[in-house]
């Protein structure tokens, strides 16, 4: 597994450097991600998994050169030797290091394994921005909640509790509609 940079600095040839431990840096305010810390520390660790608050205090202290608004929004994984995976990258790692699932992390660093790991990182980015706009009240709740109430967007889809999803086609204003 190539790593993408090192959190200490320059490439210090850490292709060839073992890795000893592994630091997850997941999203405390995300649900899933807190749901995945949980199940991460009941697995069995082939190499030791410590998981910190991405954006935090120790995560900026531990790790100084990183950019921790990023680490917010795509899972990153250090390790000891200074090695910094994110996205798909991340996940293959973390999986290598359980006792139970490094088999599949070798299936995923194949190339067709990183399309199906890609499309599984996707899928929970997506449901990690629909936590977030709940979250942040974009959909007309309160923080951290929906609140049920219908949700419209300008590109014409809209969502009703009662109805489920609708599309009502944007006007054209300018006396110009796009093509079908």
């Amino acid at each position: 597994m190539t790593p993408v940079a090192t959190a200490a600095g320059p490439d210090r040839d850490a292709a060839r450097v073992p890795v000893r431990g592994l630091t997850v840096l997941y999203d405390a305010r995300c649900s899933l991600c807190a749901f995945l810390r949980d199940w991460l520390v009941r697995q069995r660790q082939l190499v030791p998994l410590e998981l910190v608050a991405a954006g935090s205090a120790q995560a900026a202290h531990r790790f100084p050169g990183l950019d921790h608004a990023a680490t917010l929004d795509e899972i990153t994984v250090i390790g000891d030797a200074g090695q910094v995976y994110r996205g798909t990258a991340a996940w293959i790692v973390t999986l290598w290091a359980l006792a139970d699932h490094r088999p599949m992390a070798h299936r995923l660093s194949t190339p067709a394994g990183a399309r199906l790991a890609r499309g599984a990182v996707l899928a929970a980015a997506k449901w990690r921005e629909g936590q977030r706009a709940r979250r942040e009240g974009y959909w007309g709740g309160q923080e951290g909640q929906w609140g049920g109430r219908t949700y419209g967007a300008a590109d014409g889809w809209s969502y009703d509790p009662a109805v489920g999803w609708t599309y009502d086609p944007p006007a054209c204003d300018s006396g110009t509609c796009p093509p079908r």
